[in-house]
């Protein structure tokens, strides 16, 4: 039996994460290998497990579950991972100007629970969704 949200384990989604930041963002994707290799996505691992409940103030958890739930009749079964991109995409740039390694990636995160603008990763991880859909489509 699951333990969150989502069926599949989140060894899986890891697995998924890696692609996507490697199309959706090369010059993050990059810097997360060369500082040790993180392109894992086990510092997500939390998020994942949790349902995102350490990352988010309390109400904004229930907003997310129901974008989580809802996408997966609309627009992605794997929306979940667009929730992730998109939060490491809103500080990709603190990432790349600390060049962060895995240790401070997970440290920074840490921080940051309870601090992050749920409305804006929501979106982010929509635009992402576009544009992978984008992608696909001219392919």
């Amino acid at each position: 039996m699951p333990t969150g949200l989502y069926k599949e384990d989140s060894n899986n989604r890891e697995c998924l994460s890696f692609p996507l930041q490697q199309i959706l963002d090369s010059e993050l994707f990059e810097l997360m290998h060369q500082n040790g290799d993180y392109t894992h996505f086990y510092f997500c691992y939390r998020w994942f497990l949790l349902d995102f409940k350490r990352e988010l103030v309390y109400d904004d958890v229930f907003s997310v579950w129901e974008t989580i739930w809802a996408a997966k009749h609309v627009s992605s079964a794997h929306y979940v991972l667009f929730i992730a991109l998109a939060m490491v995409e809103v500080y990709r740039d603190i990432i790349l100007e600390n060049n962060m390694d895995f240790t401070d990636i997970i440290k920074f995160f840490n921080e940051m629970a309870e601090h992050h603008n749920t409305k804006h990763v929501l979106k982010l991880a929509r635009d992402l969704v576009y544009k992978v859909q984008t992608l696909i489509e001219n392919k």
